[in-house]
C-alpha cells in the first residue's frame, strides 16, 4: 500500500507513493465531525447512499476502533491484516467509504495510512489501514508487541471529494473553511493533500494553501489555470 502524507512538511509528484489516492499520515489536533444528513427509509440491513454521509453512532465508532486494534493485534500474531466479513456489520460499516487510521504513542505520531477515495466497505478499509499504519508506514519501524498497549488509535472517515470551481487564487482562498476542509490539490502529474487536522498547524487559508502547494511539489507562490482543487470533510474519533 502506498501513502499520501497529509502533513505540511513533504512533497511528491503523482506516481510516487505520496501522490496516490491511498494511505497517509496526519498530525494530531481536533478533527471536526461530519454532520448527519437524515434518516434512511431502507430496510434493516440494506446499505444506501445515506450511509455514505450520515454521522456514525457511538456504537459504530466503537466498533471501528475495535476493528482497528484487533487488526493490529492480528498483524503482530499473523503478519497480515484482520479479514473482516462485512455481512454481519451495520449498514453504515458496509458502505464504501474512505478512511485514515492514525496511531499515536505518548502524544507523538507513530503511523498513519488511509485512502482518499473509497475502495472497499468501511469496516474492511479500517482493518487494512490500521494494519498498514502499524507495519507499513515507511517513516517508522513496524510496531512492536510492547508498543501496542501504549498506542492510541484515531480514525477519520472521509466524505467523497468534491471539485471546487474558482477563477483565481483569491476566489479559492475565499471558499475555504478553516478547521473543516480537507483539500486535494493537483496540477498535471503533481498532487498533494492535507487532512482537516492540518489547520491546527496552518490556521490561515493562505498558509494552508502555500504549504499544500509545496506538498504537491509546486512552489508556494505558484499559480496557474491548470490547478485543480477538491474538498472533502472528515468525521474523526479516537480511543
Amino acid at each position: 500500500m502506498s501513502s499520501v502524507d497529509p502533513r505540511p512538511d513533504s512533497a511528491a509528484p503523482a506516481g510516487s507513493p505520496d501522490a496516490s489516492g491511498s494511505a497517509g499520515a496526519a498530525e494530531g489536533g481536533p478533527h471536526p465531525s461530519a454532520r448527519a444528513q437524515g434518516a434512511s427509509n431502507a430496510p434493516d440491513g440494506a446499505s444506501t447512499a445515506d450511509d455514505h454521509h450520515r454521522a456514525l453512532s457511538a456504537v459504530q465508532r466503537a466498533r471501528l476502533l475495535a476493528i482497528a486494534r484487533d487488526s493490529i493485534a492480528h498483524g503482530l500474531a499473523r503478519g497480515a491484516p484482520l479479514a473482516i466479513d462485512p455481512e454481519p456489520e451495520a449498514p453504515a460499516l458496509r458502505a464504501r467509504r474512505a478512511s485514515f487510521v492514525t496511531l499515536e504513542r505518548d502524544g507523538q505520531l507513530r503511523g498513519c495510512i488511509g485512502h482518499l477515495e473509497a475502495v472497499t466497505d468501511l469496516a474492511c478499509d479500517v482493518a487494512e489501514n490500521a494494519y498498514a499504519a502499524a507495519f507499513c508506514d515507511p517513516r517508522f519501524p513496524p510496531l512492536s508487541a510492547e508498543e501496542l498497549q501504549r498506542v492510541r488509535i484515531a480514525i477519520s472517515v472521509l466524505t467523497p471529494p468534491q471539485p471546487l470551481a474558482f477563477a483565481s487564487e483569491a476566489e479559492l482562498l475565499a471558499m475555504l473553511e478553516p478547521g473543516i476542509d480537507g483539500l486535494i490539490l493537483s496540477e498535471g502529474q503533481r498532487r498533494g493533500t492535507f487532512l482537516p487536522s492540518v489547520w491546527s498547524q496552518l490556521p490561515s487559508p493562505e498558509a494552508f494553501l502555500r504549504h499544500l502547494k509545496q506538498k504537491a511539489g509546486l512552489a508556494p507562490t505558484h499559480w496557474s489555470e491548470r490547478i485543480q482543487v477538491a474538498r472533502y470533510r472528515t468525521e474523526s474519533f479516537s480511543e
